[in-house]
């Protein structure tokens, strides 16, 4: 059997102290004390799919692909020529 040496050591009064009633008892005390969470409060903080984003801009500069580039006809990933696995089916080494 293994030995998990990072646990910490329980005598044998320790643990002939904790019986399944006293275990059971500890659960449901550590789940009484939790504090419920306002369903509105924690609703306005996500932001929804299909939100109204037209007063945000976009900060990244797209630009086209490279001469030097390809895109894997698996992941559709843009990739320097160096990632190519397979030269007839366009399939970058991480789709390999």
């Amino acid at each position: 059997m293994a030995t998990d040496y990072d646990a910490p050591r329980k005598t044998e009064e320790d643990q002939s102290e904790e019986s399944i009633e006293e275990l059971k008892a500890r659960r449901h005390d550590k789940n009484s004390g939790k504090v419920d969470e306002d369903e509105t409060e924690a609703a306005e903080s996500f932001e929804l799919p299909g939100a109204d984003l037209s007063h945000e801009e976009l900060a990244v500069e797209v630009k086209p692909r490279q001469d030097d580039e390809f895109t894997c006809m698996s992941c559709f990933l843009v990739h320097h020529r160096s990632q190519l696995y397979d030269e007839k089916k366009l399939i970058c080494r991480d789709c390999a």
